[in-house]
């Protein structure tokens, strides 16, 4: 049947007829059989140990929200290409999409908190000054180091268990600040308790590993944006990756429309304030900040974005660490900085240091030439003098009042300000 049909292609001179031949087609074995429908199969998203960090445990910042990579509930933008594969493992930060639902997917971000290279370099140097090996198991040789045999045997997270390393979190710590951090560490099930009872070996390894890389994670767990702190949201962590609520940073709006910009600014001069003065008395102050420091979300409202370089000082309990004491090294302290790196001391910070930061480094990339001359004058002038230290007796609160002051007229009340809109059109506080 097949082969007559096919000889009758060559012959056919009717139309109709040479349409009905072509669509039956000139393949015996399809014209004589239908095909078997295959079976739809779901593409793999294959996950190597080595991109997550995984393959490093216990020396990682956690597990927690690993199902949700494998589940496919957590996907890099670059999966929605053809090629389904996954980003390059040298990035420091990644775009995500991440769903309870499977339904509705928003935006995070997924943060390595240190790059490839610096975590591959420190792993080596653990390596070779612990057991004289370039490679070996991470997790035996800082489970032999004194330090953490302390922390194994510490029923409470004290001041001496985390001197000497380089967070500035930790520079100035009280028992107080301790004793929040294990309660709120959110990669263990939440006992509510100052002890340190419910956390396993591992997860004594992990916490200490993460507070000796970079105490993001941990600020972002101990002081939630659910109590109105300005830190996006923490999500979890799998192996040496962060994933945390989604925000550009600072650097994408510097050459946003005028009344974005000041909206901006007044919102980084609350976020200053409230870091300086808040409930908890805790007084919170930047070592360093840059176009990432802070981050914006869909709604304009703005957050700290990179919480490494805060320092904490206790208002109310004070430091419990004596300076001499931080001058204590181990490995721990050296894993992401240089070992001879000198810390800051907890009696020299200053409330205008962290505004006069900001004055320097970020305020006239958001701000320059973006306002009537008369105004212009004014912020330029101001910028100056605070860059150069207020020069005056006058404190940070009554510097940022004056800002404020020129910057307030300048703000406009409609959508694109989502996070106060419509708010600001019955309230004088906008």
């Amino acid at each position: 049947m097949g082969r007559w049909i096919c000889c009758l292609c060559s012959r056919v001179a009717d139309p109709l007829m040479l349409l009905l031949v072509l669509a039956l087609g000139c393949n015996p074995s399809t014209a004589a059989t239908a095909s078997p429908s295959v079976p739809h199969v779901k593409p793999s998203y294959s996950f190597g140990r080595t991109f997550l960090g995984l393959d490093k445990c216990n020396a990682c910042f956690g597990t927690s929200i690993c199902k949700k990579f494998f589940k496919e509930e957590i996907r890099f933008d670059t999966w929605l290409s053809s090629h389904l594969k996954l980003p390059p493992s040298s990035l420091l930060s990644y775009s995500g999409n991440y769903t309870d639902d499977a339904k509705s997917w928003r935006l995070v971000d997924i943060t390595r908190l240190t790059s490839k290279y610096q975590h591959d370099r420190a792993d080596k140097r653990i390596c070779t000054s612990l057991l004289k090996s370039k490679t070996c198991s991470l997790e035996r040789a800082l489970r032999r180091t004194q330090r953490f045999q302390k922390w194994l045997r510490a029923k409470r997270l004290t001041p001496d268990l985390v001197q000497g390393l380089s967070s500035p979190m930790l520079r100035c710590p009280s028992q107080r600040l301790l004793d929040r951090i294990v309660r709120r560490y959110a990669e263990v099930p939440d006992a509510g308790s100052i002890y340190m009872d419910h956390l396993t070996d591992r997860d004594k390894l992990r916490l200490l590993y993460t507070l000796a890389v970079n105490p993001h994670p941990i600020l972002l767990q101990i002081f939630p944006d659910v109590e109105g702190w300005p830190f996006p949201r923490y999500l979890g962590s799998c192996g040496r990756l962060v994933v945390s609520a989604s925000t550009r940073p600072l650097r994408d709006f510097f050459g946003a429309a005028p009344e974005v910009a000041a909206d901006l600014a007044l919102q980084l001069l609350a976020v200053l304030r409230s870091m300086a003065t808040n409930d908890l008395n805790y007084f919170f102050y930047f070592t360093h900040v840059d176009a990432g420091t802070f981050g914006v979300f869909s709604n304009g409202h703005l957050f700290i974005r990179d919480a490494s370089t805060l320092g904490i000082i206790d208002k109310e309990e004070g430091s419990q660490l004596i300076d001499g004491q931080q001058e204590y090294k181990d490995i721990f302290s050296c894993l992401t900085v240089d070992c001879q790196s000198a810390f800051v001391s907890c009696d020299s910070i200053r409330e205008k240091h962290s505004l006069v930061m900001v004055c320097q480094d970020l305020l006239p990339k958001l701000l320059a030439g973006k306002f009537l001359p008369s105004v212009q004058e004014r912020v330029d002038a101001f910028l100056q003098r605070c860059a150069r230290g207020l020069g005056d007796d006058r404190g940070a609160n009554e510097a940022m009042a004056e800002l404020a002051e020129i910057l307030k007229p300048l703000r406009s009340c409609d959508s694109r300000f989502a996070y106060r809109y419509p708010d600001c059109r019955y309230s004088d506080k906008y």
